[in-house]
């Protein structure tokens, strides 16, 4: 199996996949029309990205059924246009969590301790304890987490540790009673009502949503509105997530410190200018969107990419897919139990074309002995009563037909 990796990958993931054997193309610097190039020159049927947006120009231009994302997020792939081709995306969840959780820590230790501003005094020649002596510490202040996945997790763990009191919000425990209170009892930690109560509280909120239609300017002004006065906002997340223009401004009402790894319209190349104004802020301290760049994290994440190459040329399945449909339009399924010989499902198969009928899944599972088989088909619609008639009586190794209403 051919594979392009368009993207930076670490070499004991390269060595990996070829031991594997899989046919490694390695252009870690293609991008736009150079990767639809390296996509249509290579007929590769798998793609390894990181930050490399793919559109819908590259998913027409080779013979793409696997797009892998070397990370979390799927943003920067054009999933809509890859489902409509019927090629997988799949991604690598998890892997860079306790590498995100370190540097959101190193970002609040950051604010309440001002290393930054330290350094850089230091480095001017300057002595300046009587400034720098002032920090609240961070034991007993309340840390707020929006969003509670993988990372939020390790996030909370952390935390902790410093004998920090943790609040989360998340959407998922609105209306899921038993999975909050697993969760408070395992991590000791307290789950709230709303995002607004959640800001409220904290003396420190720390960003971990998930980029989608409805988390997308999700801490806007409004929102901001409820932080506390001289509260620290910590976004190692999504920049799409936080509206930076409120930002600023609730920097200068409410004296707000801000800790950002994730800044509006950054560059994607590794190294460019980049000016900012949120940047030029002295309440502002950020990193250059570098949450999952370690080697821990790198590696953890090139073993999980070539599990899922790796998965996938040898069974055709593909583990961490973000793009099947949870809810097919199947209303009815058809259940065959049938002796297991060639040209029986094509049989049933020809009356359901006949028929104008989608398969929308179908299952054959075999018995011991391999004499007979049960097939499930799952349809968009039911066959008639005559249809089903002709279907089992027009082959002698159908010994069952089932019609089942779905929901």
């Amino acid at each position: 199996m051919r594979v392009l990796v368009a993207d930076k990958f670490e070499q004991s993931g390269l060595d990996a996949l070829t031991a594997a054997g899989c046919e490694v193309i390695f252009e870690p610097d293609a991008s736009g029309d150079t990767l639809v190039a390296a996509i249509k020159k290579s007929q590769a049927p798998v793609l390894v990205v990181r930050s490399t947006p793919v559109t819908e120009a590259m998913m027409d231009a080779g013979a793409l059924s696997l797009i892998v994302r070397a990370g979390a997020g799927v943003n920067t792939i054009d999933v809509a246009a890859a489902s409509k081709r019927g090629i997988y995306v799949s991604n690598c969840p998890g892997k860079n969590s306790v590498a995100v959780a370190e540097l959101t820590m190193g970002l609040i230790l950051a604010l309440d301790r001002r290393i930054p501003d330290n350094v850089a005094e230091l480095r001017a020649g300057n002595w300046n304890k009587k400034e720098y002596s002032k920090a609240k510490g961070l034991m007993g202040q309340t840390l707020g987490l929006l969003g509670f996945g993988h990372i939020g997790r390790e996030v909370a763990q952390r935390a902790r540790a410093f004998g920090m009191p943790v609040v989360v919000w998340s959407r998922r425990f609105a209306n899921d009673a038993a999975s909050r209170q697993a969760v408070q009892d395992e991590f000791g930690i307290e789950v709230v009502g709303s995002p607004e109560e959640l800001m409220r509280r904290s003396d420190i909120v720390s960003i971990h949503l998930a980029l989608t239609k409805d988390t997308r300017g999700f801490v806007n002004g409004a929102l901001l509105k409820h932080a506390k006065t001289g509260a620290y906002i910590i976004n190692t997340a999504r920049a799409e997530v936080m509206d930076y223009a409120a930002l600023a401004e609730a920097i200068k009402a409410k004296s707000i410190r801000v800790g950002l790894d994730v800044f509006d319209n950054e560059p994607t190349a590794a190294t460019a200018a980049f000016v900012d104004t949120l940047c030029a802020n002295p309440a502002v301290f950020g990193t250059h969107h570098i949450g999952a760049s370690t080697n821990q994290a790198q590696e953890a994440i090139a073993l999980e990419t070539v599990r899922i190459i790796r998965t996938f040329k040898e069974t055709g399945k593909v583990p961490n897919v973000v793009n099947l449909a949870k809810l097919t339009p199947a209303t009815h399924m058809l259940v065959v139990r049938h002796r297991d010989k060639p040209g029986v499902l094509a049989h049933v198969f020809e009356y359901l074309r006949v028929a104008h009928l989608n398969v929308q899944e179908t299952e054959n599972i075999i018995f011991d002995g391999a004499q007979a088989a049960v097939a499930r088909i799952n349809l968009d619609g039911a066959p008639s009563a005559r249809a089903l008639d002709a279907m089992q009586s027009g082959n002698a190794d159908i010994l069952d037909l089932q019609l089942v209403k779905l929901g």
